[in-house]
């Protein structure tokens, strides 16, 4: 990318509506090279959340550049319907659905066992299943819901993968995030939202601000390992998460929202990259690493961020 288009770029990634809408990713795309067909030839991928949205759009691309993709779901029902309709436009794809339900650790337990009984490796980990919850919601083990689905449930099922991330060569675990979460700081102290009125797209931008906290603390502690670890935020996409829980959003942006596919490239480039190979710890977005924070008052502390990682685990070794 010549100096003028950085510029542009990050003008556009700062002014928010040219840079999350589809305008943002046409005239970025123009500088990609293509992704190599057969990229991912040989390669093991888990995609969360894969029923629908994001998730079954980076399914699919994952599936089309030659990997063997697990559907990993809570629906079972659905993620069969979404493996056959990937099926019908990629009849040589190996497909699998797997149920895994985020919010309920024994069901997180019970996948992660039973993958690596029957599979030695996982090279490429995408942790996409979302919630919004539309009042405040916790599973049987008295966590938040939003909590439990993106940062708990992602928490527990990264460390019990580890043995099938570290067999692979090169392996890769991606956090969908949200540009959303620029909004929030790390409520270290709430984690659990138990303070304040709640809100449920705060209570989402909170745990995605977690989740790119914590993907660069996985990349500190698996830095000797040889598994990448990324977060990345997918702009504004027209997927169900969107126009069901933000309805209103949903309309204003019409048709400047992105289509799924487009929302999914960055997480599917970094799965199949050289460069996803190369680097690790890093907040991307259409496939340029981007500022954690934008203003001093979101920024957290190194003891916060040691604070969070020892939340998650003593939530999901006692739960």
């Amino acid at each position: 990318m010549n100096p003028l288009a950085k510029v542009l770029d990050t003008l556009a990634d700062r002014t928010l509506v040219p840079g999350y809408s589809k305008i943002g990713y046409e005239l970025r795309k123009r500088h990609w090279q293509p992704l190599p067909e057969g990229a991912l030839r040989g390669k093991r991928a888990l995609v969360t959340g894969a029923n629908s949205g994001l998730g079954k759009a980076t399914a699919a691309r994952l599936a089309e550049l030659g990997a063997t993709v697990h559907l990993v779901v809570r629906d079972l029902g659905r993620g069969e319907q979404a493996r056959e309709e990937i099926a019908t436009l990629l009849p040589k794809a190996e497909l699998h659905v797997d149920r895994c339900d985020l919010s309920d650790y024994d069901s997180v337990r019970r996948f992660a066992e039973g993958f690596l009984a029957a599979h030695d490796t996982v090279d490429i980990l995408v942790h996409n299943a979302g919630a919004l919850p539309p009042k405040r919601t916790e599973n049987a083990w008295g966590d938040e819901l939003a909590l439990a689905v993106h940062v708990l449930g992602p928490f527990l099922l990264t460390g019990l993968l580890l043995p099938g991330l570290r067999a692979s060569e090169d392996a890769r675990v991606v956090f969908v995030s949200s540009g959303g979460m620029y909004a929030q700081k790390l409520y270290d102290g709430d984690p659990q939202y138990r303070e304040g009125k709640y809100g449920g797209t705060a209570a989402y931008a909170r745990t995605k601000r977690m989740q790119v906290v914590l993907a660069g603390m996985w990349a500190e502690h698996l830095a000797g390992d040889g598994i990448s670890v990324h977060s990345m935020h997918p702009g504004w996409a027209a997927t169900p998460g969107v126009t069901d829980s933000l309805p209103g959003f949903a309309k204003l942006m019409g048709p400047l929202l992105r289509d799924a596919e487009q929302g999914a490239d960055t997480t599917v480039w970094l799965a199949a990259s050289a460069e996803g190979g190369r680097t690790s710890g890093r907040f991307w977005h259409d496939r340029t690493a981007r500022p954690e924070h934008y203003v001093p008052w979101t920024k957290e502390s190194a003891a916060q961020r040691e604070r969070l990682w020892e939340f998650c685990k003593d939530r999901v070794q006692n739960s």
